[in-house]
């Protein structure tokens, strides 16, 4: 096993230990997009909301390196008809983006970052794959071992938009991640011969330039259009009704607190972090994790761009505001109106959009303190 070609299934096996609600039908969603057209996901949530928990099933389950069987003994995938066919088959790259952000940002060498993911991976694959002639790129040199061996990979990018969160003004940095992500993904001959499929997630959709997405052929998943995924969001109510009885909670007070994110095809979505920490600490609160976007979300208000505090006051009061999300170019620093920043703030989990009304609300009362202080504070 290595820190980034087929990474054993650790990570998931430490999850379903503690108290874990069950996911994993998601897998199948993933074995019908094996290979095909459909076969690069790219899935966007808010902070603490499960994205890295998923990534790590996936990885449990396709990494050929380790036997994880009986680790999804008794959870749902094992019942569907596609398990045994993929279960532990593939080579499987997982890249953690704030591992290599965050250590560039330490040794002052982010310019690195998208050379360093490359060399990494490259140095583990020539270990793996020795016979190998040797290639220039990461691309270059995955398209070799399909070609000499048959064996197609799988990768599993976490937080892919770290790059983009952490390096906010380096326009150069983005374009060379960007062209690494394209020269992986781009449907093209070299792609369909060496991946079998890709998942992405991050907090924000794939960046736009204009109006086209910089890596087009990602199938996205956002908190605008959740699609099929969207009981995957978060905990559903009967999830949370279940834990609640398990765990002696008052549902009703849970639902009041982490309840309010709602699809068409899921009226009611809750907060999966928020409900786990109410149910180890026995109480309810506010659990949200304050982060860099929360700072750039205060400095967003406090500009007050189009009357947006008033905006942000009306929805305080249960009101809802009409917005239009198309314009939003998937990054923190276009800001252009009011509409580009509370769509920002629906993927960073703060308001919540209603596609019939084109209308973003506050789901709940975790997320309402939230705003008291956010337009409050000085």
């Amino acid at each position: 096993m290595g820190n980034y070609l087929n990474v054993g299934n650790a990570g998931f096996a430490t999850a379903v230990k503690g108290i874990y609600v069950d996911k994993t039908e998601m897998i199948s969603y993933i074995n019908d997009t094996l290979g095909t057209m459909d076969k690069l996901t790219c899935v966007s949530r808010p902070r603490r909301f499960g994205k890295s928990l998923a990534a790590k099933m996936l990885c449990a389950y396709y990494d050929k390196s380790c036997d994880s069987r009986a680790l999804f003994d008794g959870l749902a995938i094992a019942r569907d008809p596609s398990f045994e066919k993929h279960l532990n088959q593939y080579d499987v790259i997982y890249l953690d983006i704030t591992e290599f952000t965050s250590d560039a940002l330490v040794k002052g060498s982010t310019r690195e970052i998208v050379r360093t993911i490359e060399c990494r991976v490259m140095q583990e694959l020539r270990e793996v794959y020795p016979t190998v002639e040797e290639q220039n790129s990461l691309p270059n040199l995955l398209c070799s071992i399909t070609e000499a061996t048959g064996n197609k990979f799988i990768f599993i990018i976490d937080e892919w938009d770290a790059l983009f969160r952490e390096a906010k003004e380096d326009v150069g940095l983005q374009e060379e991640y960007i062209g690494l992500l394209r020269g992986l993904f781009k449907n093209s001959g070299k792609t369909d011969k060496m991946i079998e499929a890709a998942y992405m997630t991050g907090i924000l959709p794939i960046k736009k330039y204009g109006t086209q997405s910089a890596v087009s052929d990602f199938r996205e998943y956002t908190m605008l259009t959740p699609g099929k995924l969207a009981k995957y969001v978060g905990f559903t109510e009967a999830e949370v009704k279940a834990l609640c009885q398990e765990y002696a909670m008052d549902f009703e007070e849970m639902k009041r607190w982490y309840d309010g994110y709602s699809f068409s095809r899921t009226n009611s979505v809750y907060s999966p972090n928020s409900v786990m920490e109410a149910i180890r600490s026995e109480e309810f609160g506010s659990y949200w994790t304050r982060t860099e976007t929360y700072e750039a979300l205060k400095i967003y208000i406090d500009m007050d761009m189009d009357g947006l505090k008033e905006a942000i006051i009306c929805m305080l009061g249960g009101e809802r505001v009409r917005i239009m999300a198309g314009s939003f170019q998937n990054d923190m620093t276009s800001m252009k109106s009011k509409d580009d920043v509370l769509t920002l703030m629906v993927h960073l989990g703060y308001l919540v959009y209603d596609a019939k009304e084109k209308a973003v609300f506050i789901p709940n009362e975790e997320v309402r303190e939230e705003f008291v202080l956010a337009v409050t504070k000085g």
